[in-house]
């Protein structure tokens, strides 16, 4: 079980290391400017490619996932509504790996109409549901909603520290 656990985690964390880059690459395309064909050629075939292997990546990690929880009985039981949680968030992931296969769809017939203001916020989707992901496991709480409640208040810290840092460091007397 401790290896069906190992790869379950590898496959998890390299499927997210390319939804984390994916829409940094949707970034680049939507600063393009007009007639930049080469650089928008060669942005779209590296989100085709990181596109197809992250999907690789999936089936894997749900695979492993479901072994783990349906066979060795993770999660299962009265106090584990915490897995519940997770698999609620695991769908939301499911749903934000479509989008950006259909956002990529749409820069290939030049439909793309977000900014990259847009993009660098649903960049930050997929770090979002993987701390609640983590958080969930590795705690395991009884009282789901609680536990929501703190992470949702530590997030809003953290984001108001971040916020504050990059006004410091990007202000001119800095």
């Amino acid at each position: 079980m401790l290896w069906m656990k190992t790869l379950h985690i590898v496959f998890v964390a390299s499927w997210f290391a390319g939804l984390f880059y994916l829409p940094r690459i949707f970034v680049n395309l939507a600063m393009l400017k007009e007639g930049d064909e080469s650089t928008r050629e060669r942005l779209l075939l590296m989100s085709d490619k990181l596109m197809r292997f992250t999907t690789m990546l999936m089936v894997p990690a749900l695979v492993f996932g479901l072994i783990l929880w349906l066979y060795y009985g993770i999660g299962q039981g009265v106090d584990a509504t915490w897995m519940h949680v997770k698999l609620t968030l695991v769908v939301l992931v499911l749903g934000y790996h479509h989008q950006c296969g259909r956002l990529l769809r749409q820069f290939h017939a030049r439909l793309s109409i977000k900014s990259h203001v847009w993009f660098r916020l649903f960049n930050e989707i997929p770090v979002v549901l993987m701390l609640l992901i983590v958080a969930l496991v590795i705690h395991k709480p009884d009282q789901v909603m609680g536990f929501m409640g703190q992470i949702t208040l530590a997030l809003g810290v953290l984001v108001a520290l971040v916020i504050g840092a990059l006004r410091v460091f990007k202000s001119p007397e800095a």
